[in-house]
């Protein structure tokens, strides 16, 4: 794999070798690309129909061009920290010209538009550029031109394009227009020319194109970035050799450098509040935090984080910190910190993951606070493990299903029919290779499920921070956030080839009896009592639509929240902050709505935070208030402080 960074620091022949010419000509990059990948191909009847074929990924074998293009990006040194797939976007490439090839008389009427269209943009600011230069008026145009708008409607302008530069040196607004044109002509024709392969080819087809307009933007290249050379200049050219040195540690780290590590401190300065391990067995811990309040709600909550990342998600600086926020709030709160699994731990499976994590969990809070119930709250898989549970004690009819009380599930999914951007990481083929490397391993490698995410959103995850460590030689941001984003964990085989069969490939969960574990048949229409679900408007990795299904699927009463952005902005958004917005429907539970948009559409909307909306649900459903439990207790003493041992654990 390469990147834009690659041809500035790299030697030449490589650029040669992957089609990519220097970095000061980002345009030159394009055209390389397209007559490497498709200029010796000739169209054919049904060509279009070969192109969706070769999308499937079967034919890097017989293909020498990809098969040299593999080699080459294995071998690269660059690949951990930029993962493009370069092989994947030469493909896409060449289905795309292909189908357009179909029809040569549109293709032809296509070109003959955009070069109009560059043209006029072109003339159109060299104009202005005169005009001002000879203080003549500009001209003025009552409405903006068509280029513009399709432009903006296609590639929305953004912090790639902040610098002032950007708009007021003709030379810098061209390469701008000039790249936002030809993006806009690639990612149109995606969708014009769609239907002509399979819906996940489709899918496919659009991620990977995006990720080639992403890289080739000119902010992205040393000598098109107005503000990496105006850096260069003022820091005589020191910029230059400190991107360099910033390129050389991410390649010996092997990943790229999102944030300034050393600013943060576990137990310090993140992952803080008071508490104590008051368990711990070989796959979790379990944190008790110390009480703030006089009293306390009788019923003690239970947060189950995702095992695939750390649990201070829930408990970063204070000002942010859900855990410290519900403490501060009179209630009881424990929190599950999953161990980072080795080779040791490949045979652990999911149903390990269940009895001694949150069922283990859950016999340990009884004892130490006498209560009968426990409220969980599992976020992300923290929840599709929570619904698993709650399904297998609706199977069991035991007495440790009379323990759990009011669940909570946050940007979780229990139907993967819809799983947003992340089905083009989860199809067959490339969970064959997953379980490959689980088994030479014995674990997967965090680094995987790092590219995968970091590739969503590649301009704000991937090439603003490319930018900012080499191009302008600064040190990466210091940002809670991004610290955890950055701390990634190991996946134990057995149990995460497990998870990923049962539920982005089969979908197994959703269907009554399909899932056993431990001689139970899951069934999530038999989960009963209370739940609050909350998705996110804007998540790319739980579409919260798929996370408003739960209603559909448990028998309980739901009620739904929708927030405002992502994942993880969605959901850490304390109220202090009095930012954003929260949809509720008061008239009925979730699963009254046959349609998430019909939910939509009869739920209020409400200023600020869903944790204030969340927090007085908890309230009623919490028992009564008193004197807080004591931290640990005879049977399960304290261990030591948190954020204890596990989450440090590299």
């Amino acid at each position: 794999m390469t990147m834009a960074e690659e041809r500035i620091m790299t030697d030449p022949k490589d650029n040669t070798d992957t089609g990519v010419s220097g970095a000061g000509a980002p345009f030159e990059v394009w055209s390389e690309w397209l007559k490497t990948s498709m200029g010796a191909m000739s169209p054919s009847a049904g060509s279009s129909g070969e192109a969706a074929g070769a999308m499937s990924g079967g034919a890097t074998g017989s293909d020498p061009l990809m098969s040299a293009m593999m080699k080459l990006a294995d071998a690269n040194p660059i690949r951990n920290i930029i993962p493009l797939n370069w092989m994947e976007i030469s493909k896409s490439l060449q289905t795309l010209w292909m189908r357009e090839m179909s029809d040569p008389v549109r293709m032809m009427q296509l070109a003959t538009d955009y070069n109009r269209r560059l043209f006029d943009t072109t003339t159109k600011v060299w104009s202005d550029v005169a005009a001002r230069f000879w203080g003549l008026p500009q001209q003025e145009v009552e409405e903006k031109g068509k280029s513009n708008k399709r432009v903006a409607d296609a590639v929305k302008p953004d912090k790639r394009f902040a610098d002032p530069a950007w708009e007021s040196n003709p030379y810098y607004l061209t390469l701008k227009q000039t790249y936002l044109l030809a993006s806009e002509y690639l990612l149109r024709e995606t969708d014009e020319i769609d239907g002509q392969g399979t819906e996940e080819e489709q899918a496919r087809l659009k991620f990977h194109l995006r990720q080639f307009v992403d890289a080739m933007a000119p902010a992205n290249f040393l000598l098109t970035n107005p503000a990496a050379v105006r850096r260069i200049m003022e820091t005589g050219g020191m910029s230059v050799v400190d991107g360099a040195r910033n390129l050389i540690a991410d390649v010996e780290e092997g990943r790229l450098s999102m944030v300034d590590a050393s600013a943060f401190e576990l137990g310090k300065n993140i992952a803080m509040t008071p508490g104590k391990v008051v368990y711990r067995n070989k796959i979790i811990e379990l944190i008790q935090y110390a009480p703030r309040t006089k009293q306390v709600y009788e019923v003690p909550l239970l947060f189950m984080s995702p095992w695939i990342n750390r649990y201070y998600i829930l408990d970063l600086s204070p000002r942010n910190s859900m855990v410290n926020y519900m403490v501060e709030q009179g209630f009881t709160v424990f929190i599950v910190s999953w161990k980072n699994p080795d080779a040791a731990m490949e045979d652990t499976g999911f149903d390990d993951y269940m009895t001694m994590g949150p069922l283990a969990a859950i016999d340990v809070i009884r004892d130490i606070t006498g209560s009968d119930k426990v409220n969980p709250v599992g976020y992300c898989i923290g929840g599709t493990l929570l619904a698993a549970v709650l399904a297998w004690l609706a199977a069991g009819n035991d007495e440790q299903g009379q323990a759990i009380g009011a669940s909570t599930f946050m940007v979780s999914m229990q139907d993967f029919s819809e799983v947003g951007d992340t089905e083009i990481f989860m199809d067959e083929p490339q969970f064959d290779v997953m379980e490959k490397q689980m088994l030479e391993r014995g674990y997967l490698d965090q680094h995987t499920q790092a590219n995968m995410f970091n590739l969503l959103r590649s301009n704000d995850l991937i090439w603003a921070n490319v930018v900012n460590n080499y191009l302008l030689g600064q040190k990466p941001p210091a940002f809670d956030m991004l610290y955890w984003n950055a701390d990634g964990t190991r996946m134990a085989r057995n149990a995460h080839s497990f998870y990923i069969r049962n539920t982005y490939l089969d979908n197994n969960l959703i269907k009554p009896g399909k899932v056993k574990i431990k001689g139970r048949s899951m069934d999530l229409g038999k989960i009963g009592g209370e739940i609050y679900a909350v998705g996110a408007e804007t998540d790319h990795i739980v579409p919260w639509k798929s996370a408003w299904k739960i209603g559909q699927l448990v028998g309980g009463k739901v009620r739904f929240a929708l927030a405002t952005s992502g994942h993880i902005a969605g959901m850490i958004n304390p109220p202090a902050k009095a930012k954003g917005k929260y949809w509720v429907n008061e008239g009925g539970d979730a699963g009254s709505a046959a349609t998430a948009d019909e939910w939509r559409e009869h739920a209020t909307e409400h200023e600020g935070s869903w944790w204030a909306d969340w927090e007085k649900w908890l309230e009623t459903r919490s028992g009564k208030k008193v004197k807080p439990p004591s931290v640990g207790s005879k049977k399960y003493p304290s261990l030591e402080d948190a954020p204890g041992t596990y989450v440090k654990e590299k």
